[in-house]
């Protein structure tokens, strides 16, 4: 059994980011992979899964979730190997440090030797990020600027848009997708959602026919006519 855990939906959930949860199961469903969909609310514990969602916020919803996750036992259970695909505000919460309205500064979890500053200004529109031989499609909504440090390697190269600083978006690590990308991005990129399926199980997955890769494919077309 495949667990998937949406982290704090009433929180990180703003921009539809609760929607990767859906698609994920769905996915693996019709290729008869055993999953289960759980979500975590505010006043629950955060549960063993092998894949943690976690979405894009306001500041405010932010910084309460990077509170809970600090007091929780989530950042123990990723560093043991489970899986996250982290969107915008999650992206943020799990570096070193991340800023919200007024440039205030919090302390974000330290899994990934990242820091989110204030940019100069917030970057909204369509994101489109080269990614090995794939295109990642969806839309950014953020006022960061985030600096990878380290070793640490960004998810993609921009296409379209600002991400972390106009050059590169998000960031990859053993056992995390980050990413500024919202629509649900899993929905929106099928290809995505089956690479983190296929980790996640250790499975080699089959390919799958849906109206969500024809609605993808369309989308590539137009951005690249």
């Amino acid at each position: 059994m495949t667990t998937i855990c949406v982290l704090y939906p009433d929180l990180l959930g703003t921009y539809g980011d609760g929607g990767n949860g859906l698609a994920m199961l769905e996915r693996a469903r019709r290729r008869g992979l055993d999953a289960t969909l759980v979500r975590a609310g505010l006043n629950d514990e955060v549960p063993d899964a092998d894949l943690y969602l976690l979405g894009g916020g306001e500041d405010g919803p932010q910084s309460l979730a990077a509170d809970l996750l600090r007091r929780s036992s989530f950042a123990s259970r990723v560093r043991d190997g489970a899986y996250v695909v982290a969107v915008c505000a999650g992206l943020q919460i799990l570096g070193l440090t991340f800023c919200v309205e007024g440039n205030e500064e919090f302390e974000g979890l330290g899994l990934v030797d990242v820091v989110t500053s204030r940019g100069e200004r917030r970057s909204v529109g369509e994101l489109a990020t080269r990614v090995g031989s794939q295109l990642l499609v969806g839309f950014e909504n953020h006022g960061g600027r985030t600096t990878l440090h380290g070793a640490v390697e960004p998810f993609g190269t921009i296409v379209k848009g600002r991400g972390n600083d106009a050059k590169n978006d998000g960031y990859r690590t053993k056992n995390i997708w980050a990413t500024y990308a919202h629509g649900p991005v899993l929905a929106m990129n099928p290809w995505f959602c089956d690479e983190v399926l296929a980790t996640v199980t250790g499975q080699e997955l089959e390919p799958l026919a849906s109206v969500a890769d024809l609605l993808y494919q369309e989308r590539c077309r137009v951005l690249s006519s």
